[in-house]
């Protein structure tokens, strides 16, 4: 069974839904969610469903002794960032070379890079009169937002709508297809010979 880790910054919504869609799953389960913030509610939510937790200081986090122990004492096959807002240091990304992906909350390459996250890649979507908005899921690598796109889903953006309204559309189509797509990763991971 692969074991997945689940980097977090706020609320956590993603964070739940995939601990719930891999809790009865032979494939894999979620055995560790690590925050950047104490208060982060998604630390809430995951003690809720019985997943370790833990916070890092950001020294802590760039710290490759500390991170890489507590990814090998949980034995930690995966990495999903849901709305992590540091930035993944190399060595971790080499550690974790395709095993690690992040869901951004646009269609990458645009409206990507340091400083777009959340409230911000709405108000640019809006800002810049596009039709179409929704959400890419992608590895990590060595630049924001830069690493290879794995699945993107797509919703229409009409004249009317908001940057809050286009923020909700967006966050269904995670809700709907960020699990199936960790699934569909993890299950090419368990072939033999990858």
């Amino acid at each position: 069974m692969k074991k997945i880790a689940v980097f977090v910054s706020g609320g956590g919504t993603n964070c739940e839904q995939i601990i719930r869609h891999f809790a009865e799953s032979s494939l894999a389960r979620v055995v560790l969610v690590l925050s950047s913030s104490k208060t982060a509610y998604a630390l809430e939510r995951a003690r809720h469903l019985g997943v370790p937790t833990t916070t890092l200081t950001k020294k802590q986090f760039e710290d490759p002794a500390v991170v890489l122990d507590l990814m090998k004492i949980y034995e930690v096959d995966f990495i999903v960032l849901t709305g992590f807002l540091w930035v993944i240091p190399d060595w971790l990304v080499e550690a974790f070379d395709h095993r690690m992906v992040n869901l951004h909350p646009a269609l990458l390459p645009k409206f990507g890079g340091i400083g777009m996250y959340g409230r911000h890649v709405h108000e640019a979507v809006k800002a810049a009169g596009e039709t179409v908005t929704g959400m890419t899921v992608h590895y990590v690598s060595n630049v924001v937002d830069g690493g290879e796109a794995i699945a993107q889903f797509f919703v229409p953006v009409r004249p009317e709508d908001t940057p809050e309204t286009i923020a909700a559309k967006e966050h269904e189509l995670e809700m709907r297809y960020f699990p199936g797509v960790i699934e569909g990763l993890l299950k090419d991971f368990s072939q033999p010979g990858l």
